[in-house]
């Protein structure tokens, strides 16, 4: 499917007139600065300027043209396509130029009015058109190579592998105006022009992929230089830091109804968790593994707080409601003037502060969590509770995150312990000949193993690959073979902790025998299998090269599921798979990927693209697999609003939706609820901030495509007026003049400070909580810092709070920490007394004789 459509981009007006042939004319000539030729020079697009540059690949000439004369348009000469450095997205000529939608509605108004808003100019039915190729294209998209740039095989396979996985691509391509970041290196955007690049309908032979290794190398130290990576390892530094760059905040639900099943009573808590309830193997007792790892593979965790999912509701809200309390009394004093708080009247609030019941989190070594109350004692100091820690989602949490609950059985107290824990990939063992006789044997047969067997995980794949496995399995010199099933089975195989992997039991307050099982309950809509082929031991590395069989359809992930969750689509088909050749030290990647648009098996090997058939990707040595859930009620549903859009029916009223939930909708096999909140504040208008590209986020539908939208996956709320919020304005304003006014005292007094030659007493302050609070100041982050805590660099002595040695901590004055605190709250307090001068100890010594004189006399 063709980029989104970018004709909204200002600067088009400022295109000259210039022909087709001209173009190609100045394709033949070179770089005006360093006489470099073709191919991929860019021309000027301003009217007026006939300047020619080089691109990434070589100087990039014709970036520095645009900086230094502000000329934002730039036409590749050799694949004709158009790029806006200020807009820093691809724009397109011929639609700029196309009339505009009959059904296009002039809802603006008169501009400087509080409710201004910009709406979009033409009705985006073509954002649904659900068919991703045109008949008058004949040659497939996304077929492009990557150049290898010095031992970047890793980089290429991974890129390739990803960039034929359609929720994310399609997201990049056609939600391209969300793809906003101030992070520095800003990968996104360089993901998002490579993946343009790569599935341009007018492709070229290869791209160069420099910009985003640059910024990979500038994020993480390991992929500098000219050595040979793992593919692996790539994938997760670049998915965090795409992570980290497109996040936004979850509004936070009005009912936290995640908690930790935990009963400590013997009443409740003498049934056992049995095999039935989770639907386990007893295979692989052993609690060594193929990595000396507990579970035998490894999830890789989401930077969501574990901790605030886990804790009760009750508490949760109890502890937020006396944050409320305390924060609003703060505020009021704040209020009323800083002299009397200044003055030292902090009494009612130090009191508040060391009396009130915490709620404080409590975590086992096994991960499983408590809630406690105590309270604190002025003598004793309790952190407070930091500053709430918000949700995020991103693209990427949406398509890779998934689920896993963790559970470990005392088999002392019956005592069982639950964790929840996200992941955006699996990494799974290679059972070897042991452990596939215990999968396989008739004492621990269950549905688990059934389901891993060759004949059927295999059906629907024709005689010839079933051939293949029926040789591979009894042909003795070539080993037991292994399925995807196989490894997915001990993964989630019932685990035994005893010996020195013993479970320490929170309720029997000892090390005991226990059992820890593990079951999906969530699961992602791109599932990422690791094969943990590569063992790392201190001198030397080894390589497993046994074959692991997979599916190219029909995974099947429901023997893994816990038994309440609430998954409808557990049938996931083969995307991509990334496959290593040669050995632990030295080897090439390449990667075998399905094309969306024809469904037919390409191998990437860089810059070389070429076709394959299913047997040669089944025969491969897999070692990252991409599947994606498969849903044909997903596709008869898109079928359908392809119906009712070409019906054209007349309508009183234009719905907007979400344009990132209209692609879920097209490349997702479950969207979920209809989500309009990422272009609707709180209070139903649109945030100021997002109101000068509002047509890049939503999509005007007609009401009856809406209306069966909303019958069939609710969600909302409903959109067909679109005004930019005047309580937010506000509130913006406000808070504008809040951190402007915070920021200017503290500054004054901070000078003051400076100043004054010997300090009566010195504060100190928590360089980590300052660093939150000079970003929250200074709008770089959203979210306030919470309490001052100062617990990190503050010992006990004797009832008295001294400064820890070495600890990140900052000196101000008191009246600087009476200004804190007196918004902030927190504690505990640190003082730093200077130590006194030779000359003011002699001094004092000669008063304190005069005074006893004096006395005597």
């Amino acid at each position: 499917m063709p980029p989104a459509s970018s004709c909204d981009c200002p600067h088009l007006d400022c295109v000259g007139e210039i022909t087709k042939e001209e173009l190609i004319q100045k394709s033949n000539g070179h770089c005006q600065d360093c006489k470099v030729r073709g191919p991929n020079l860019w021309a000027c697009l301003e009217n007026g300027c006939a300047y020619v540059g080089c691109g990434e690949s070589h100087s990039d000439h014709s970036t520095v043209h645009s900086q230094e004369t502000r000329h934002n348009l730039t036409v590749n000469l050799t694949t004709l396509r158009v790029w806006c450095y200020a807009c820093g997205k691809e724009v397109f000529l011929e639609r700029k130029l196309g009339p505009h939608s009959p059904n296009a509605i002039d809802n603006s108004k008169a501009p400087g009015s509080p409710s201004s808003l910009k709406l979009p100019s033409h009705v985006g039915y073509e954002d649904l058109d659900m068919e991703t190729e045109e008949e008058d294209n004949l040659r497939a998209r996304g077929l492009t190579g990557l150049k290898n740039i010095g031992n970047t095989c890793y980089m290429n396979a991974a890129l390739q592998a990803l960039s034929n996985c359609p929720p994310l691509t399609q997201f990049f391509l056609e939600c391209g105006g969300l793809v906003k970041t101030d992070k520095k290196p800003a990968l996104c955007k360089s993901y998002q022009k490579l993946v343009s690049d790569l599935w341009h309908k007018n492709r070229p032979s290869y791209v160069v992929p420099t910009n985003l290794f640059q910024g990979i190398k500038a994020i993480n130290p390991m992929f500098r230089g000219y050595s040979q990576q793992d593919s692996q390892e790539f994938l997760r530094c670049l998915m965090d830091q795409l992570h980290e760059e497109l996040k936004e905040s979850v509004p936070e639900p009005s009912d936290l109804s995640t908690s930790i099943a935990m009963d400590d009573s013997p009443e409740e808590d003498n049934h056992s968790q049995s095999d039935n309830d989770f639907q386990s193997c007893e295979s692989c007792g052993s609690s060594e593994r193929a990595d000396n790892e507990v579970q035998g593979g490894s999830i890789v965790m989401d930077n969501t707080n574990e901790a605030e999912m886990l804790i009760p509701e009750q508490d949760e809200i109890q502890a937020n409601r006396e944050w409320q309390k305390e924060k609003n009394m703060i505020n009021d004093l704040y209020r009323s003037g800083f002299n009397g708080v200044m003055g030292g009247n902090n009494g009612d609030i130090d009191k508040d502060v060391d009396t009130t019941t915490e709620t404080m989190p409590i975590i086992s070594s096994q991960g499983a969590l408590k809630v406690q109350g105590r309270t604190s004692a002025v003598t004793t100091f309790s952190p407070l509770k930091n500053k709430r820690q918000r949700k995020y989602r991103s693209v990427i949490s949406d398509v890779f995150d998934g689920t896993i609950v963790s559970s470990v059985q005392c088999l002392t107290c019956d005592r069982v312990s639950v964790t929840l824990e996200n992941f955006q990939d699996i990494s799974l063992p290679i059972p070897g000949k042991e452990d596939l006789a215990k999968l396989h044997s008739a004492s621990h047969q269950t549905s688990l193993v059934k389901a891993g067997s060759c004949g059927e995980a295999y059906a629907a794949q024709g005689w010839i690959a079933f051939v293949m496995e029926y040789i591979r399995r009894f042909v003795w010199f070539w080993g037991p073979v292994v399925t995807l099933q196989d490894c997915l089975a001990a993964f989630f195989a019932r685990d035994e902790l005893k010996g020195d992997n013993m479970y320490s039991c929170e309720k029997c307050k000892k090390l005991r025998n226990g059992v820890k099982f593990c079951k999906m309950q969530n699961l992602p809509e791109i599932l990422c299998i690791h094969l943990k082929r590569f063992r790392h031991e201190l001198m030397y590395s080894t390589k497993i090269g046994t074959h692991v069989s997979f599916p190219l359809e029909g995974l099947d992930l429901q023997p893994f599921l816990a038994k309440d969750s609430s998954a409808q689509t557990t049938s996931y088909d083969l995307l991509s798979v990334i496959c290593h050749h040669g050995t632990a030290s030295s080897g090439h990647y390449i990667a075998y990927c399905r094309n969306s648009v024809n469904n037919l098996w390409y191998e990437f090997d860089d810059q070389s693209v070429t076709e394959v058939p299913e047997l040669c990707v089944q025969n491969a040595e897999a070692y990252v697999l991409f599947y994606k859930k498969s849903s044909e009620d997903a596709v008869k549903e898109r079928r359908r609003v392809s119906g009712l859009l070409s019906m054209m029916e007349p309508s009183l009223l234009q719905f907007y939706v979400s344009r990132q939930w209209l692609n879920k909708f097209k490349t997702f096999a479950e969207p979920g609820p209809i989500s309009n909140d990422d272009f609707l504040c709180v209070h139903g208008g649109v945030p100021p901030n997002k109101s000068s590209y509002i047509d890049d986020l939503v999509v005007m539908l007609p009401q009856n495509v809406w209306d069966h939208l909303y019958s069939r996956y609710g969600g909302g709320p409903a959109v067909n007026h679109l005004y930019v919020c005047h309580t937010c304005q506000i509130e913006i304003e406000k808070l504008e003049k809040r951190l402007k006014s915070e920021l200017d005292l503290f500054v004054r007094l901070n000078k003051a400070f400076q100043e004054e030659e010997s300090p009566v007493v010195i504060y100190c302050i928590s360089m980590q909580w300052f660093r939150e609070w000079e970003g929250f100041v200074k709008g770089k982050d959203n979210d306030p810092p919470g309490p001052i805590d100062n617990s990190k660099i503050a010992v006990n002595k004797n009832g008295h709070f001294i400064l820890k040695q070495g600890a990140d901590s900052g000196q101000i004055s008191e009246e600087t920490w009476n200004f804190l605190h007196s918004i902030y709250g927190g504690g505990p307090l640190v003082m730093v007394r200077p130590s006194v001068s030779h000359q003011e100890a002699e001094s004092s010594q000669s008063e304190e004789k005069i005074e006893v004189e004096t006395r005597s006399v």
